[in-house]
């Protein structure tokens, strides 16, 4: 339930953020290298974060909002530079075409290491390498300043892929890098990869995206400890995302996910992608997401809102309701998000921002908690 009293405490907290000094250079790099046309960018990012509540980690972990009744401290300061990227890019003619390749990175990989984002090359249509996985469209995010970003939707993640675009269609192989949300110890294993396909177009000011996924999922335990079993099944998920310019300052976006064994393809998924029952079956987890946002430009910037609900049906499996009682409350089965900020540019490649955020878990044995961030950001252009 929204704690309006938690939303005074963070509003007085956010009047009170000192405005941001910091000062950069910003430039562009852009250059002539025989025939291709080389791009090096990324940019500097402080987030400053005070989580009213449970301390949520460097982007908001909706597993860790504590759940009512469970004690713990509140109040949590956190300042962290781990978004900032670094990428290139460069474009070649070859045979009447143009071969394209991107390779990136940011710091949020285990204790700040340098993580790889993307990293792919793409001629004629077909891209092989890691981007963005072909389910997400890039059309329903909202605008936040938290990193993790409004659920319910497409999830915008990377993953390694042999992908085919001809027009606004495009279909690619992925990797299975979930494995079926199944534990180590029962054996979980990708024999084949995913499939994806999406479309997306425009019409007038509404842009849309629809997209599909299929999953061979599966799991075989044999030398591991217990009795040797084996098992696998057919995932799904179907996904739509809108965008539309009601006029020059203010859009509105949507999108929607459902699937059975879905997974990680929904982004805020609680349930995972499977488990494996008593008798030795794997069983796929059904779940549904949605959000809803909108952005008004407003002075040097944009006022962007959202709302995202992402539910999976747990019901099938007793382990995961619990026993009923707080120290064992069962797997999280819902979680909800609020998001409104101000987004502003003083200037070329420079951006500021305050956000205020509200988060919820719910678990399948009817436990529930929620808490609250404040989160501030300086980001430097290049």
């Amino acid at each position: 339930m929204l704690d309006f009293n938690k939303i005074s405490k963070c509003v007085a907290l956010a009047s009170g953020v000192v405005s941001l000094s910091l000062s950069s250079m910003s430039h562009a790099f852009d250059f002539k290298a025989g025939e291709s046309d080389v791009s090096i960018y990324g940019y500097a990012k402080l987030d400053m974060i005070y989580d009213i509540d449970a301390d949520l980690g460097n982007s908001a972990g909706l597993s860790k909002v504590r759940l009512d009744g469970v004690d713990g401290s509140d109040g949590h300061m956190t300042m962290h530079a781990l978004q900032s990227r670094f990428g290139f890019a460069t474009s070649t003619p070859i045979s009447g075409s143009k071969l394209k390749t991107r390779v990136e990175g940011d710091f949020y990989g285990p204790n700040g290491t340098f993580r790889l984002r993307h990293a792919y090359g793409q001629w004629n249509g077909i891209l092989a390498g890691q981007t963005w996985i072909n389910f997400y469209g890039l059309v329903s995010g909202t605008p936040t300043i938290d990193f993790a970003g409004v659920g319910g939707r497409p999830r915008g993640n990377r993953q390694a892929q042999l992908r085919y675009t001809t027009g606004n269609f495009s279909a690619a192989f992925e990797d299975a890098d979930d494995k079926g949300g199944l534990p180590d110890t029962a054996g979980a294993k990708a024999t084949l990869p995913d499939i994806t396909l999406r479309y997306t177009d425009r019409s007038g000011h509404l842009k849309y995206s629809i997209s599909g996924v299929g999953r061979y999922l599966a799991y075989d335990n044999a030398g591991l400890a217990g009795a040797s079993t084996d098992d696998s099944a057919f995932g799904w998920g179907l996904g739509a995302e809108v965008s539309l310019d009601i006029n020059d300052d203010f859009t509105v976006r949507g999108g929607l996910v459902h699937g059975e064994g879905v997974g990680g393809y929904m982004s805020s998924n609680p349930g995972g992608t499977g488990y494996v029952d008593s008798n030795g079956n794997l069983e796929l987890i059904t779940a549904t997401g949605y959000t809803v946002g909108a952005s008004l430009k407003a002075g040097p910037g944009s006022i962007n809102a959202a709302y995202s609900y992402s539910e999976a049906d747990l019901d099938d499996n007793p382990a995961y309701r619990g026993t009923g009682s707080i120290s064992s409350p069962g797997k999280d089965d819902t979680y909800e998000g609020l998001w409104l900020n101000y987004i502003w540019s003083p200037a070329s490649k420079i951006n500021y921002g305050l956000e205020l955020s509200w988060h919820s878990r719910e678990t399948a044995g009817g436990f529930e908690g929620d808490a609250i961030r404040l989160q501030g950001m300086a980001k430097y252009s290049f």
